[in-house]
């Protein structure tokens, strides 16, 4: 009986206590929200910092390497990364072409599956991988140096696959991420960003490149891109696919095979645009007519008004008819409405213009 008396004496001690409990104040809450926010944002900013810090004391023959390597580039740096890798190589590639270095980003995977063809045998590589490990890297190192491109590698292990087949390695590797679990890259990415920014930097100043050059490709602080003309990208002469309106359907075939593009002009007796051919023109006369396709002449199955633009026009304007009506190319015409050259959207690419 003491023990239930003794035990109801508690509880109605810790009622009492609970009706007399006073929260604290709402400011102090929220005072101890905010301390706790900006202690974490001055611990990440401070870690990548100390990333960021930690990269001058790995340059040296390496960095030197890589600059004269890009220095006699006769081509375009290709930037290729995966994942945050690749978000990161967007950008040092826009500062690459931005600063007097041609230079374009393609996704590794994008690389297998048809973009090889937009590297040629004077480009250098810049290859992006904390790990050097990345699959889809590592499936397109073999393809890249059986054409003869020398490899400059950011990542932040040496000995890796990738560190492997380079023929510079640039060591990029942090510490610990910024992120508290250790896992998301903070201050991996942020070091490759700088990295990549030092890296653009002094190769302009390795060429030369002038305060009129800058001025020029970023009027008023605004991108390079912005200036950029079709007239700058577009191709031109034999580059140009082109068949005579009564041309038969054999020969039509043979000239969208040797130009590439996936398409050709046709053209009337004066030279004047009559319309284009694509592949689907192709295989649609092909469904609808069977053998009989084989005698068609070019007009017989052309599309009529394809989308033009003028040579003068802005590459961003060119890009904004691909988007709004999905199309990979476009022509250019003079002021007689003949064909002077194609622009494809791997030229604005290239340009930096996407």
């Amino acid at each position: 009986m003491c023990e239930e008396i003794k035990k109801a004496a508690a509880m109605n001690e810790f009622l009492q206590n609970l009706t007399n409990f006073e929260a604290p104040a709402a400011n102090t809450y929220k005072s101890a929200a905010t301390q706790n926010m900006l202690c974490e944002a001055r611990r990440v900013l401070e870690m990548e910092s100390e990333a960021i810090l930690g990269l001058t004391r790995k340059l040296g023959d390496s960095f030197v390497a890589a600059i004269q390597l890009l220095t006699k580039c006769g081509g375009k740096v290709v930037v290729t990364g995966m994942g945050k890798s690749g978000h990161i190589g967007n950008k040092i590639a826009a500062t690459l072409a931005s600063t007097g270095t041609p230079a374009f980003f393609v996704h590794p995977a994008e690389l297998r599956h048809g973009d090889f063809g937009m590297l040629d045998r004077k480009d250098v590589v810049l290859a992006l991988s904390a790990t050097g490990e990345t699959q889809e890297i590592k499936l397109v190192l073999d393809p890249i140096k059986r054409l003869g491109l020398p490899i400059i590698s950011f990542t932040g292990n040496p000995e890796s696959t990738l560190a492997r087949f380079s023929d510079v390695v640039i060591d990029v590797g942090v510490e610990r991420e910024a992120c508290p679990l250790n896992l998301a890259p903070t201050s991996s990415t942020t070091a490759t960003l700088a990295m990549g920014d030092a890296l653009a930097v002094a190769l302009m100043v390795q060429k030369g490149f002038r305060a009129e050059d800058f001025a020029r490709s970023h009027p008023g602080g605004s991108l390079g891109k912005q200036l950029v003309t079709v007239e700058d990208l577009m191709r031109s002469g034999f580059d140009v696919p082109a068949v005579d309106s009564l041309e038969i359907y054999d020969r039509v075939l043979a000239e969208i095979d040797r130009k590439r593009l996936g398409f050709t002009t046709v053209l009337k007796p004066d030279n004047t645009l009559a319309g284009i051919i694509t592949d689907g023109d192709v295989r649609r006369a092909l469904v609808r007519w069977g053998s009989r396709a084989f005698t068609l002449k070019a007009h017989e199955f052309m599309t009529l008004n394809p989308k033009t633009i003028s040579a003068s026009s802005l590459a961003v304007e060119a890009l904004k008819i691909m988007e709004t009506h999905s199309i990979s190319d476009l022509l250019i015409l003079d002021r007689d409405g003949r064909p002077s050259g194609v622009i494809h959207l791997k030229d604005l690419l290239r340009a930096g213009v996407v």
